[in-house]
């Protein structure tokens, strides 16, 4: 295990082998995958790869996990690389919306979970298990408590642990999750590096908002955070985080001017061309997103919302 200090934070980079098919009948052989374990605290961890970030919380007598990658496959990894760590079982999750890439690992986790999501994360993962096929849900790992205000204070096993949604961003049932007293902040897919500046992902299939991503961003960036941990790649700093939500104000501001003067999703498109995408955004084939969210530029969802009767 190769140790290293970046920024304050010890990185190890562990090797990890997740066994992948393929859908035509044929097997290839495993496809070796690398996960990234950093210590961001002396008692969190990032676990990035295979999906979604995963932020890792050792409390008294157990771990809270938040978001848990993509397949069974990587939830059973996050599992043995929590066991490095710690001999503390995985009692708690927290997942910060509906997206298969942060909810489908926790088909591995332990038995008796509570698995804390936002009321909206909740009816959507039903609804996504009610139509079956690609993107269904664990069905034993629904969340058992939901989240319905716009806050809610808790202490898990020693953890104090704020959870806001602060209004529909990249969908319906958004969580940021903020640990006050470590002054880490767990975004989901709100803040997406890998995304073009001034293109946050909306899933408007999940009734995510334009308008209220720019909510969503602004209040992160207040918070009293020196660790921002998106859904996917690097971290995040502050001026990161207010560098996306002004672009997306301002381009917001843009398209909805040129709506009112009565112009065409294409005129609106080739007025407003795209920025291009950040250079350590990850490589083609990795999952940073649910279903659509590489389909619908940001310019699509506003045009929409703005022009629906």
């Amino acid at each position: 295990m190769k140790k290293w200090q970046r920024g304050g934070c010890i990185t190890a980079i562990v090797a990890a082998t997740l066994s992948i098919t393929t859908s035509a009948g044929a097997q290839t052989p495993p496809a070796p995958v690398t996960l990234t374990v950093t210590q961001l605290k002396p008692t969190v961890y990032e676990i990035e790869g295979v999906g979604s970030n995963s932020l890792i919380i050792i409390g008294k007598t157990s771990v809270i996990v938040v978001d848990a990658k993509t397949t069974a496959e990587a939830g059973k990894q996050i599992v043995a690389e929590v066991a490095k760590i710690t001999p503390k079982p995985i009692t708690t999750a927290i997942i910060t919306h509906s997206d298969g890439d942060h909810v489908n690992g926790l088909a591995s986790f332990p038995a008796g979970l509570t698995i804390i999501a936002h009321e909206g994360n909740k009816k959507e993962q039903e609804a996504a298990l009610a139509a079956g096929g690609r993107g269904a849900p664990p069905a034993d790992r629904l969340p058992t408590r939901v989240v319905t205000g716009s806050k809610e204070t808790m202490t898990i096993d020693g953890v104090k642990v704020e959870l806001y949604h602060y209004a529909p961003a990249h969908t319906s049932g958004d969580l940021v999750v903020y640990l006050p007293e470590l002054k880490i902040v767990a975004t989901g897919d709100i803040i997406a590096p890998q995304r073009a500046l001034g293109n946050p992902a909306i899933h408007p299939e999940k009734n995510g908002s334009t308008a209220g991503w720019i909510v969503n961003a602004k209040a992160i960036a207040k918070l009293n955070a020196d660790i921002i941990m998106p859904g996917h790649g690097r971290l995040q700093t502050k001026a990161d985080v207010e560098a996306q939500a002004k672009a997306a104000e301002e381009k917001r501001a843009k398209i909805e001017a040129l709506v009112k003067q009565g112009k065409t999703l294409e005129e609106i498109k080739a007025a407003i061309p795209e920025l291009p995408v950040p250079a350590d955004a990850p490589q083609p084939g990795t999952v940073v997103g649910g279903r659509g969210a590489g389909q619908l530029t940001y310019t699509d969802v506003v045009y929409a919302e703005l022009t629906r009767k």
